[in-house]
């Protein structure tokens, strides 16, 4: 928006700026023409501004998304661990022998024989 409204003034400026070039300039016309300068070197300075710091935004934009992506796959991993853990820990026969494995639970007649590891 602030590009289009630029373009306006430039036109509606520079659209007699041959003619105007040829004559001879009074203390009100180079008065006006500093103003008018200075108007369009203000304009283009908040153009500048105002994409810079839109530029700026998208690039912080752009890392937030690749750091969420990173998130939400790890997510998505995690998700797909635990779905499998779920199905594991409905068959029977599983949970006992985690049982067993994990916390040393045994039934009547097990022998038990507990390892060293390097864990």
């Amino acid at each position: 928006m602030n590009f289009i409204i630029l373009l306006f003034f430039a036109i509606i400026i520079f659209d007699n700026w041959g003619d105007y070039c040829l004559m001879k300039r009074t203390k009100k016309e180079k008065k006006r023409l500093f103003v008018i300068s200075s108007l369009i070197v203000f304009l283009i300075v908040m153009l500048v501004h105002s994409v810079a710091s839109d530029w700026s935004e998208i690039m912080d934009n752009n890392h937030k998304i690749k750091q969420l992506t990173e998130e939400y796959n790890d997510l998505l991993a995690e998700e797909k661990k635990l779905e499998s853990d779920v199905t594991k820990l409905q068959d029977s026969e599983y949970v006992a022998r985690y049982a067993k494995e994990k916390f040393l639970y045994s039934e009547e007649g097990d022998l038990i024989l507990r390892m060293e590891g390097n864990d």
